[in-house]
């Protein structure tokens, strides 16, 4: 029998690689967002998971074999993250018709987990890396410990098996998503060409110089689907990056490389990308105007904010995938090559030039 899927966040970086996966492996696949957008192989499901009564009218006829969600709205504060994204969770999961059989819900969050919020990121008494997830959690208020306790709740009420993922910074295609470090870096590279710039490492000297790892959209598609379908992994949370690690240091030049500019020389000094974007809107749109680029908005496309977070990081972050690796999860990506990867597919759907 075909099994169904229900992908929330489908339009996103990480809903939209799930959604392609289960597609092709013959799911019937049920993509909601606040505003689907049209994908091959997706039955779109329009809902506001901020209002309980219209997400259980567009659910009522939906009975999911997995459920995936994928997606989070970032607010101004962690209490009102917390208040906002732990009533989605439980709006959706509330508002889903109860189970008639076996039913899987994986959770995506993320190394914020064991890095704190955006509040008190990266700050204070940190577990040990490489991060491992009987790391418990620490001891402040984080809204994916809040999305956790409102899924742990459902499945002891309605009896679902549950995973929760947590990824590294996520390499992957999405138009308008608030944490998108690829295509914030193919853009800022296409600027620094345009305009003569230096492309200038804009982190620390801890994350230029010190390892780190990612986790390619793809890569996290295909744990989520293993785990969905693996008895083993079912109610356990688990870290998922590519498998390699890396240096800023080295992967900065090979970014620059591919688009054909000389990688600046780092002297440790912190230059945000947040400041030497901030007046790069009318540029962008120029060139878009001329190339005939699909996406004339540096706002859509850009979210230097966050990858000023990751990189601005003072400690070293790797995370351990011992746990998956023992269940039988062998999935692997050199980074680099997901860079490339997620350039090649921008330039075809011409968003970069």
């Amino acid at each position: 029998m075909t099994k169904t899927a229900l992908v929330i966040g489908a339009s996103g970086i990480v809903g939209s690689a799930a959604a392609d996966l289960l597609a092709a492996q013959g799911w019937t696949v049920h993509g909601l967002a606040r505003r689907p957008v049209e994908r091959a192989g997706v039955q779109p499901v329009a809902a506001d998971l901020q209002d309980a009564a219209a997400t259980a009218e567009a659910l009522r006829d939906i009975d999911p074999d997995a459920v995936f969600i994928t997606t989070w709205l970032r607010q101004d504060s962690e209490a009102e993250n917390i208040r906002v994204n732990s009533a989605m969770v439980r709006n959706l999961l509330d508002g889903l018709p109860k189970p008639k059989g076996p039913r899987h819900v994986a959770l995506v969050t993320g190394l914020k987990h064991y890095l704190g919020p955006f509040e008190a990121y990266g700050k204070g008494s940190l577990p040990q890396t490489p991060f491992r997830e009987e790391q418990g959690r620490l001891d402040v208020e984080n809204f994916y410990y809040a999305q956790e306790d409102e899924v742990f709740a459902a499945a002891a009420r309605d009896d679902f098996t549950w995973s929760v993922h947590r990824p590294h910074t996520v390499i992957g295609l999405a138009v308008g998503n608030a944490m998108n470090m690829g295509t914030t870096l193919a853009v800022y590279a296409t600027l620094c060409r345009e305009a003569g710039r230096p492309f200038t490492f804009p982190g620390s000297a801890a994350q230029w110089s010190g390892l780190t790892d990612m986790t390619d959209a793809n890569q996290l598609a295909d744990h989520l689907l293993w785990a969905a379908q693996t008895g083993a992994a079912h109610d356990q949370a688990f870290n998922v990056v590519n498998g390699d690690v890396f240096r800023w240091q080295w992967m900065w030049s090979r970014i620059a490389d591919w688009f054909g500019i000389e990688a600046a020389p780092f002297d440790g000094t912190v230059r945000p990308l947040e400041q030497q974007m901030a007046a790069d809107a009318g540029l962008w749109h120029e060139i878009a105007t001329r190339e005939g680029l699909a996406e004339p908005d540096l706002a859509r496309l850009a979210s230097p904010w966050h990858t000023d977070a990751d990189l601005g990081r003072p400690i070293e972050v790797v995370t351990d995938m011992s746990k998956s690796r023992r269940l039988g999860f062998t999935g692997y990506q050199p980074t680099d090559d997901a860079f490339f990867a997620l350039f090649e597919r921008l330039r075809a759907g011409r968003l970069i030039p």
